[in-house]
This record gives structure tokens, C-alpha cells and sequence, in this order.
């Protein structure tokens, strides 16, 4: 029985092809492992750090010297300036106090954290000059002990295997409940997922685990239900693991799949917009948008829970403007809204006649907070595409966008007679192409003004250089003129290498001060990690004789190492 192909990395890092039975769902035979690593307790004050109220210190009890630490640490973070934030925080902080302190601390504008906060401060700056050999000896030793599972006899690396520590809430974009206390999870908390004939993961001392299971239809090896969501969390295998290598291509295998029936897909939607059925004309519309702008699908979620974002099925009134005609163009749709992560997401784009005269059928008699497409959900759309292809779901058009882009923009911007340098720009040129399609944007760094000025210093550097030794190499060739000996000749040749080296330094330096500031406001990282196929650019790299690891930092050749090492430069998505 050859159902399932799956492929394991060996000791020696090498991947190898091997088939196997799992047609009964099973993701592992054999599963051990030591369990999750818990932070440490919480250490109170020293006594000359001091919390004031109202300009009077006052003594705070164990626990809500703890919450109010957890503030303090924040204070020039402008989590602390947004009132939700603020409010969030000191209603949990009043739920830790005594009696005694709620009757007194009543204002946190009273609250004074400032001693707290540099106390902190010169902590985290000792921290940093830690020598990175001390850093490294104790990490090492926990990751040794708690960083690596076996599974199905092999030694496998876990991802963070570490419980995230107490703290305050802080969710992305204006979250309801940013501010709120994160409580520490403790081992009563805890699921462990092993096998039965494992040595099974032991509590700390004096406590216990909520439960052990073993479940082998899951790759994760422990989970907890964290208190402000209520989301699952989750310890599973690192990305370079087998089973993630697997998962992995067989989502490329998917989106290439998708591209053999893509065009099918295409010219049925396009029919499905004179539908007499409006609902079938909204997810044709739908559609188009997640194939033609790798819209996210957008999922129902509660109301006032979360932030509030949306997805393609999810946009309402206020979210979208038509306009007929607009900097030269016809039927401009502008969208703008929150998209994952409270990340803006604005477009304007041309599309077809029959496109925008449905979005003006959609948008007729509707309040601004209606829904655009109020006959389709996500589940009803991928319901739909679960039946054009097996396994099709909205992102896997983004999955198969994202790499045909980067694939096309590949073959268009880079030449074989380019330098490496140039040749890297222009791999990252095309992947700033699909950065932009998936919308991946990032706040400019805050670094960014002054490395650019030191760049751009070590420019002006260079090209003074480059100036006194063209001038070198003119003396040099006059010296040679007159005296005609093999010295001067030599010298000649010296000078020539070295403006011909300096001017390398000189392009190199430019081609990174104009791939920075391109990159200003993308993130390059998400797309890289999640969208592309990794084979594209390594059949890319090896076809142009480009190092893997100027396109790939070790975390990334880790994660796909299957990849790199099943790929020919013959390699087409």
C-alpha cells in the first residue's frame, strides 16, 4: 500500500525518500519527549525599589507587586498611552490587590512605576553585556535536555518548547482587551501528548499535568487553553523537522496542482457573473478578488472580541468605492480596510466592466456597516472551491499567486551576465513584487534614518577613494609612458586592480543603499517563509550559480531542507 509518501532527514542532515504506510491517519508510532519549559517564579523587589501612590511609597503585596511589574516594564512603550490599555490593565491589577491597597489605589494616574521601571531598565542593560559565550552555555544546556523529542526513531528538534511567561495582554492593532493580566500557566494547565510506551514527561515537583494522552493522529506535543482568547496553544516540531518538511511541500504540491486547472477556474467564474442567482454572482466575485489581489478569505469571528478585521467575504459598505473613472483608468475599485493583524490594507485597481457592475448591484440600498457580499461566507466559498479541486481553499490561491509571481518577475528581472550582488537585488526586487500583492507591509524600522546616513557615509567614503586611485592609475600610466620599463608596467597593473576592486565596493555598496530603502516599508520574511515554494529559488541560485545562503538565513535553510536538497535549476512551479 504506496498511499502516502512521506520523507525523513537523517543524522546527516541528508533527506531521503521513503514510503510508507499511513493510510490510517496516524502521524507517529513512537513520541518521546521531556515536556514544556516553565519560567522561572516571580523574584520580588529589592526593598530600595519602591511603587509611590499620590507621591507616598507604599509596600504592595507579592501579587500585585508582580502585576504591577509587569506595567512598569511597559512604561516607554506607547501601549501605556492608549486608554483601553490603561483601563484593561487596572481593572485585572485591582483584582490582585488586598483590601487594604484597593481602598487606597483607586487612580492609576496617582500610580508612580518609575523606580520599577529603571530598576528593570538596568537589569535588561546588564543582560545585554552578558558575554555571548555565557548566553550560549546556558541555552544550550536547556535545549540539550528539553529542545529535542524522538519521534519513530528519530532525534528531532522542537520548536519553542518554552511557556510564555507571565505579562500583559498586548494584541495587535486597537485589541478590546489589550492590557489585560496574561496569568501564568501553570503544569494543572497542561495536555502532554506522548506514546504509551514512552517515558512519560514528569510535573515539577508537587505538581501535576492535567492530562496525558496519546493521541498519534497529531503532531503537537503539548498543549494549554491560554485565558484571554481562549485559543489553544500549542509545543509542536520545528520547521526543519520531517513531519513539518512534509506538511510543507505537499502545500506547494497543492498550489501547483492548482495551477494545472487555474485558467478552468478563471473562465467559470467569469461566466458565474451573469448568473440569475445573486448569490452565485457575489462568490464569483469573491473569487476574483482572491485570485486576482490574494485577498485573505476573512473568517466570522465574535463580535467585540477581537479587533476588528476583515477578509474578502467579510467587507462591508464602508470598505469599498467605485469609480467610473479615475487617474486615467475605468471602473477603479478603491478598497480600503483592516486586514490580519489590524494591517491596512489600500488599493486602488481596474477592474473588468462586468466586475464593477455587480459590485454596484451588491452596494445598492445598503447602510455603510452592511455587508458587501451578504449571500456568501467563508464556509460557503470554500465549500465551493473544495469542490473545483480537492484540497482548494482561498489561500492556496494566495500560495500558488505568490510563487507564479515570483517565478515570472524572476525570469524578467535577472540576467546571467549580472554580478552576484546585482543578481541578489533583483531576486529581491521580485520578491518585493509578491510582498506588495500579499500586502505585507512593516512600520519603516526604527533604526532605519540612521543606518541609512552610515551607508550612505561609507558611500561617500568609497567614492573618495575610487577618486584617488583613478588619479594613482593616471600617474601610474604617465611613469609608465616615459620610462617604458616592466616596473612601471607592473604598477600600472597594481593600480588598474585596485580601481577595478574599489569600484566593485563602490556598486556593491550602492545596489544595498537602494534594495534598503526599497525594503523600507515591506516585509520580504512572511512571503518568504510561507507563500513561495522554496524550489524556485533554489533551482534560481543554483541555474545562476547564486550561494543558497544570500537568499536564505540558517532558520530558513533549516525549514527547507528538503527543498534544497531534492531541487535541479531545471525546476519550473
Amino acid at each position: 500500500d504506496k498511499n502516502c509518501v512521506i520523507f525523513y532527514m537523517h543524522q546527516d542532515k541528508h533527506f531521503r525518500w521513503e514510503e510508507e504506510k499511513c493510510t490510517d491517519g496516524s502521524k507517529w508510532r513512537f513520541l518521546e519527549h521531556k515536556g514544556p519549559v516553565f519560567p522561572p517564579p516571580y523574584e520580588p523587589l529589592p526593598d530600595r525599589v519602591r511603587f509611590h501612590y499620590d507621591g507616598k511609597a507604599m509596600k504592595l503585596s507579592p501579587g500585585a507587586e508582580e502585576v504591577a511589574t509587569f506595567y512598569a516594564k511597559m512604561l516607554d512603550h506607547e501601549y501605556t498611552t492608549k486608554d483601553i490599555f490603561r483601563k484593561n490593565f487596572f481593572k485585572d491589577w485591582r483584582k490582585e490587590m488586598t483590601s487594604e491597597e484597593k481602598s487606597k489605589i483607586t487612580e492609576l494616574k496617582k500610580c508612580d512605576f518609575t523606580e520599577m521601571h529603571e530598576y528593570f531598565k538596568a537589569q535588561s542593560e546588564a543582560r545585554k553585556q552578558m558575554s555571548k559565550e555565557e548566553k550560549q552555555v546556558k541555552n544550550e544546556r536547556i535545549l540539550q535536555e528539553y529542545g529535542y523529542c524522538v519521534m519513530d526513531n528519530h532525534r528531532e528538534r522542537i520548536g519553542n518548547f518554552r511557556i510564555e511567561p507571565p505579562g500583559l495582554f498586548r494584541g495587535r492593532g486597537d485589541h478590546p482587551k489589550m492590557g489585560k493580566l496574561k496569568r501564568r500557566i501553570r503544569p494543572e494547565d497542561i495536555i502532554i501528548n506522548c506514546s504509551k510506551d514512552s517515558v512519560h514527561p514528569k510535573a515539577p515537583p508537587g505538581t501535576r499535568w492535567k492530562e496525558v494522552r496519546h493521541d498519534n493522529k497529531v503532531t503537537w506535543l503539548v498543549s494549554w487553553t491560554e485565558k484571554i482568547q481562549g485559543s489553544i496553544k500549542y509545543i509542536m516540531l520545528n520547521p526543519s523537522s520531517r513531519i513539518k518538511g512534509e506538511k510543507d511541500w505537499q502545500k506547494y504540491e497543492t498550489a501547483r496542482r492548482l495551477k494545472k486547472i487555474v485558467e478552468r477556474i478563471r473562465a467559470q467564474y467569469r461566466e458565474d457573473w451573469r448568473s440569475k442567482e445573486m448569490r452565485i454572482r457575489q462568490r464569483a466575485v469573491a473569487l476574483y478578488f482572491i485570485d486576482k489581489l490574494a485577498l485573505r478569505a476573512g473568517n466570522e469571528k465574535d463580535e467585540g472580541e477581537t479587533a476588528d478585521t476583515v477578509g474578502c467575504c467579510s467587507l462591508r459598505v464602508e470598505h469599498i468605492r467605485l469609480h467610473p473613472q479615475m487617474d486615467g483608468q475605468d471602473y477603479v475599485v478603491e478598497l480600503d480596510f483592516p486586514g490580519k493583524d489590524s494591517i491596512r490594507y489600500y488599493n486602488k485597481v481596474s477592474v473588468e466592466k462586468r466586475v464593477f457592475k455587480n459590485l454596484q448591484l451588491f452596494l445598492e440600498n445598503k447602510q455603510a456597516k452592511d455587508d458587501l457580499f451578504d449571500r456568501l461566507n467563508t464556509s460557503i466559498l470554500n465549500k465551493h472551491l473544495q469542490e473545483l479541486m480537492d484540497g482548494l481553499t482561498a489561500k492556496v490561491f494566495r500560495t500558488y499567486n505568490a510563487s507564479i509571481t515570483l517565478q515570472q518577475q524572476l525570469k524578467e528581472l535577472t540576467s546571467s551576465d549580472d554580478n552576484i550582488p546585482e543578481k541578489i537585488l533583483s531576486y529581491n526586487r521580485a520578491n518585493r513584487a509578491v510582498a506588495v500583492l500579499c500586502n505585507h507591509q512593516r512600520a519603516p524600522p526604527k533604526t532605519f534614518e540612521k543606518s541609512m546616513h552610515n551607508l550612505q557615509t561609507k558611500i561617500d567614503e568609497k567614492k573618495k577613494q575610487l577618486s584617488a586611485a583613478k588619479k594613482e592609475l593616471k600617474a601610474a600610466k604617465a611613469d609608465a609612458k616615459t620610462l617604458r620599463d616592466e616596473k612601471s608596467k607592473r604598477v600600472v597593473e597594481t593600480k588598474k586592480k585596485a580601481v577595478q576592486r574599489i569600484s566593485e565596493q563602490l556598486m556593491k555598496l550602492e545596489v544595498q543603499a537602494t534594495d534598503r530603502e526599497e525594503n523600507k516599508q515591506i516585509a520580504l520574511g512572511t512571503s518568504k517563509l510561507n507563500y513561495l515554494d522554496p524550489r524556485i529559488s533554489v533551482a534560481w541560485c543554483k541555474k545562476l550559480g547564486v550561494p543558497i545562503e544570500k537568499i536564505y538565513n540558517k532558520t530558513q535553510r533549516e525549514k527547507f531542507a528538503w527543498a534544497i536538497d531534492m531541487t535541479d535549476e531545471d525546476f519550473e512551479f
